[in-house]
Formats: C-alpha cells, structure tokens, sequence
C-alpha cells in the first residue's frame, strides 16, 4: 500500500513522545504542501516538537494534499493553526475571517520574502521582456512567490500570459527548479530561498521582485485564546542571535529558522490588491 511508509513514519514519531506529551490537549498545525510529504515531515516536525515542549499542548503536524485542502482544513476546524502563503491566507481571511498572527522572519532578521523568476545558467535570456514566445513554468495556482507574483511581474513589464509559447503550474517550488535544469521549460518561478538553492546546481536568477510580507501563520478567529498567546510566547521567545537557539533550527524549514514577527491582516494589503489587479490567471479570474 502507498500510504505504508508515511503511516509508519506517523507511528514511529507517535512512539517516541514523552508520556507527558502524549496527555496534553492536542493541536492539529496546518502546513501547505510546499515540498513532497516526507521532506516537509522532516523540516516541520522538529517545529512540533518544540512547541509541544514550550507550551501546555501537543501540537501535531496535518499536511495537506494541495493548497485549497489547508485553507478546509482551517475553516473545517480539522487545524486550529496554519502556515498559509499569502494567497491562501487571502482566500481563508476572504471566506470565515481567518486571522494572522506571526511571520517569519528572513536570515536578515526581517519578515520579508522575494519571488525570483529563474532560469539555467546558460540561458540567453536578460529581462523579463524577453519571455515572449518562451515556455514558463509556475508553482500551485494558490502559489504567491510562484504564481501570484511572478504574474504580476509579468504583468506589469508589458508581458500577458498569452504572449507566452506555453504556461504551465506545478505543485511544488522544488518541482518549478528542476524541471528548468531538465531543460523542460525556458523560464520558472520560485520564492527565494528557492532559486539560492539551486543556483549552485546550474540556475540564474532574471528578475527579483519587491520584498514580499512573508507567509503567515493563521488561526480560526474562534480559535482559544489561550493557544494562541502560548503559540507566539514561544515562538517569539526565539532569538536568532542566540547560539542555542541557532543550533536548534537549523534543522527547522529555511523560512521558520530565523524567528518571528508579529503579523497582523494590514501587513498583506498589498497582495489583496495585486489578486484584485491582474484581469486573468491569479487575478480576479481565480481568487474572487
């Protein structure tokens, strides 16, 4: 059966929480599937482990299949928190008034993230005007750094969709970077911790975008108020500067490893625009 090793993956960590652990009330935390199941099991479980130690709860990672199903998974009640991108935290603010609480911040020390158009290093290509006719590869449409802003880059330099060979969105940024040093298509899209990764493998990165607030966490507005002041205490206990607290994540995501900021709704004024902007693809045609 597929599902074999993920279920015994979930029995081995389940096995190895402390008896104390395991008798505190239980959080289901909500990840978009940014990476494949097991790679995101390894960046974010050490995430749980640590706020099931620093809080009164046993916070227990919920990965979902595709973006929309994390946005259900809050406004369901299955998650009381979630690590949303800044289009699905839109979508779930839009929908049942989900609320932002904390951002990660960058490695220096900001709560900002860039969307990078990218292509492999031995590319003619120079701008972005030079796209037209070329193929171009997005991430999730629910995506921001690999769908939503890109397009609003394009956009914005005088290039449509349809002035493209071809378009096509793929589910994980990863997938966006690889398919590009396969040669499958000329030009992608990816957030930045992204396109610095692979730019040793053989990428170029053509075009940045403005800083961009990065992803946040979210809660149900009904979510207890209790959980959520335990989440961001411990959350914002954490001090970049801090030996110790570096060791510890570095085996955290790249974007969770540097700390966290307060967040709140008006610090994403900017993307509500951009979804209300772009006249097709991510844009009203998508998100209403």
């Amino acid at each position: 059966m597929k599902s074999g090793p993920f279920l015994f993956l979930l029995l081995f960590l389940v096995m190895l929480l402390p008896a104390a652990a395991a008798d505190k009330p239980l959080v289901r935390f909500g990840v978009i599937p940014r990476y494949n199941p097991l790679v995101m099991y390894k960046r974010y479980q050490p995430i749980m482990d640590y706020l099931t130690a620093q809080t009164p709860y046993r916070f227990e990672l919920k990965i979902s299949k595709d973006y929309p199903e994390a946005v259900r998974f809050l406004q369901t009640g299955v998650t009381q928190v979630s690590s949303l991108g800044d289009v699905t935290f839109a979508e779930a603010n839009t929908q049942y008034a989900a609320i932002p609480i904390l951002k990660p911040r960058n490695k220096d020390g900001i709560p900002f993230y860039r969307s990078a158009i990218i292509v492999r290093s031995d590319s003619p290509l120079k701008e972005i005007k030079d796209l037209r006719g070329k193929s171009m590869a997005f991430g999730s449409p629910h995506s921001t750094s690999g769908n939503l802003i890109p397009r609003y880059l394009l956009w914005d330099n005088g290039v449509n969709l349809r002035d493209l060979k071809s378009y096509t969105n793929l589910q994980h940024h990863d997938a966006v970077a690889k398919a590009i040093l396969k040669g499958q298509f000329d030009v992608g899209a990816v957030k930045d911790v992204v396109a610095e990764k692979y730019k040793s493998h053989g990428l170029r990165i053509l075009a940045w975008s403005a800083p961009i607030p990065s992803v946040p966490l979210v809660v149900r507005k009904d979510t207890p108020p209790e959980i959520v002041t335990a989440l961001t205490t411990a959350l914002l206990r954490l001090d970049r500067n801090n030996p110790a607290h570096q060791k510890m994540m570095q085996t955290w995501d790249d974007e969770f490893r540097h700390g966290f900021a307060p967040a709140s709704r008006d610090d994403y004024q900017g993307i509500f625009r951009m979804i209300k902007e772009i006249p097709h693809g991510c844009g009203v045609g998508c998100h209403r």
